[in-house]
C-alpha cells in the first residue's frame, strides 16, 4: 500500500508537470509562428501533445499514471520489453487520435479561410 507521502509526492509531480507543460508548449508555440506553413505549426504543436501528455499506467503501483517517453524509456533502458512497449503502444494510440484532430483541424482551417 502507498502512505500519504507518496501520494503528496505524486501529486506534486504531476502538478509541477502539467505547469511545465504549459509554459513549454506556450514558449515553442511562440518559436513555431515563425513557420509560414499553418498545417506544419500546428502537427508540431500535436506532436509536443502526444510525446509530453500521453500516460501510461505503471506496473509497479496500480493506478499511478506516468508520462510515456519517461516510463518507456526507462524501462527500454532497463530491458523490459513489456512495460516498454506498454508506453509506445499508448503513444501509438495517442498518435492515431492526435493526428485525426490535426487533420479535422485542417479541414476546420479551410473552411474558415474561404
Amino acid at each position: 500500500m502507498i502512505d500519504n507521502d507518496a501520494q503528496l509526492a505524486y501529486g506534486i509531480f504531476w502538478a509541477l508537470y502539467a505547469v511545465s507543460f504549459v509554459v513549454f508548449f506556450y514558449m515553442m508555440s511562440r518559436l513555431f509562428r515563425v513557420l509560414p506553413i499553418y498545417g506544419l505549426r500546428t502537427l508540431l504543436q500535436a506532436v509536443l501533445v502526444v510525446v509530453l501528455l500521453t500516460p501510461v499506467e505503471s506496473i509497479d503501483v496500480s493506478g499511478w499514471w506516468v508520462p510515456a517517453w519517461l516510463y518507456g524509456g526507462y524501462e527500454l533502458i532497463l530491458g523490459d520489453a513489456d512495460a516498454s512497449g506498454k508506453a509506445i503502444m499508448n503513444l501509438g494510440i495517442a498518435t492515431l487520435v492526435m493526428l485525426l484532430v490535426w487533420l479535422l483541424d485542417l479541414v476546420r482551417y479551410r473552411l474558415v479561410k474561404r
